[in-house]
């Protein structure tokens, strides 16, 4: 989430931003939005609106606005930490790591010892396997960071740092300070027993995962951990409670079917046990279509472009057709089939393509101004009608 504490500490004394400062903290945020948006309209330059009207975009879902507006406020504040770190944040808010990372980056080298943005920083290296690097910058952060909940958060992905090296020890260490600052942290309750696990604490492990559970009752993979201990321990009957859970909360995971599937069988439960046989059977042969079918709309798509490239652009075109109707997920044939759509003046049909792109891929700049180019280039009525119209121009 984003923090309004960064954004408190910039806001200036303009009776507006500090009105709507007032109805968010209030839980008025709609209002303050209203507000902010008049204020953003009437002062263009005002860094401070914009950086309150984007957060509180973030946290009601509106991406595109968000990021318009926290990227202005960057833009207006070019020696702000703050302001940046806010912009890293919106997009890692809209699970966008890889966009995050750039602002965060900007944002410690303009104050290496602003602590959040450290640990900003440490976690998008972390999500990228950039561990090393992610190690660097979480050690700044747990150095400069009050012992509050940010810095329990620098402590545990610390900690994955020393898992993705095998070293349970430190890891272990880095768990239990982190939950010496926040002891209700299910997360690090649960790696917690995984580093015991490890140490071949089972008794340790236990506890950890058990206290976990009932902090997070509703996160599968502490569920999961659970209930595959006691199997480890030899006791399926209490294995079955948290691995159905489990089930119902993640029911596609192989691991979990798998663990289930045991412990059901060894604790009598053959029924069950024959049910989510067939469900792991049934999940298996998906992933297997699955994977057959982006090989084969890969295929169809390579030979769409080399069609492409002979000057054959209808025959292109179906190929490119055949390969997202084959492998919807992939964005970059989506793109290629809407680019052929485009090309062949299939206005509607090629911008409703594009779109559906962009909104699998946001943060894809490449896409977005492709969108806006073809928006801009339609001829009045062929341009589609979407609820959401954010990059619609008006004729």
């Amino acid at each position: 989430m984003v923090s309004f504490v960064v954004c408190g500490i910039l806001l200036a004394q303009a009776p507006a931003v500090e009105q709507a400062w007032k109805l968010a903290a209030n839980g008025e945020r709609s209002q303050a939005i209203v507000l902010l948006n008049g204020v953003v309209r009437g002062s263009p330059a005002d860094a401070d609106a914009r950086l309150l009207l984007g957060s509180l975009l973030v946290e009601s879902g509106q991406r595109e606005e968000a990021i318009a507006q926290l990227t202005e406020a960057a833009h207006l504040r070019p020696g702000s930490a703050e302001a940046q770190n806010a912009l890293g944040e919106a997009y890692a808010s809209f699970g966008s790591f890889p966009k995050a990372r750039q602002p965060f980056e900007k944002a410690v080298a303009l104050n290496p010892n602003f602590g959040v943005a450290q640990l900003n920083l440490g976690r998008a290296l972390l999500d990228a396997h950039e561990f090393d690097a992610a190690a660097g910058h979480l050690d700044r952060a747990i150095r400069v960071l009050a012992p509050d909940a940010d810095a329990a958060s620098a402590h545990y992905l610390r900690a994955k740092v020393y898992t993705s090296r095998n070293d349970a020890g430190e890891a272990l260490k880095e768990l239990q300070k982190a939950l010496s600052i926040r002891s209700d942290f299910p997360e690090a309750w649960s790696d917690l027993g995984q580093a015991r696990k490890t140490l071949f604490d089972a008794a340790g492990a236990l506890a950890a995962f058990q206290r976990a559970v009932e902090l997070a009752p509703d996160d599968s993979v502490a569920q999961y951990r659970l209930g595959a201990q006691y199997l480890l321990k030899g006791q399926p009957h209490l294995a079955v409670g948290p691995l159905e859970q489990a089930y119902r909360l993640t029911p596609d995971d192989q691991a979990i079917l798998n663990a289930l599937q045991r412990a059901a069988r060894q604790a009598g439960k053959l029924e069950e046990a024959e049910n989510v046989k067939r469900k792991l059977a049934e999940v298996l042969l998906k992933l297997n279509e699955s994977f057959q079918n982006e090989l084969n709309a890969t295929e169809l798509n390579n030979e769409g472009a080399r069609l492409q490239r002979a000057g054959d652009l209808p025959g292109a075109l179906e190929k490119y057709r055949a390969a997202v109707q084959l492998f919807p997920p992939s964005v970059p044939m989506r793109v290629n089939y809407a680019a052929a759509l485009l090309h062949l003046r299939q206005w509607t049909d090629g911008i409703n393509e594009l779109h559906k792109a962009h909104q699998m891929d946001p943060f894809d700049e490449k896409i977005s101004a492709a969108l806006k180019s073809a928006l801009a280039q339609a001829p009045a009525g062929t341009i589609p009608q979407w609820s959401d119209q954010p990059l619609q121009p008006k004729h």
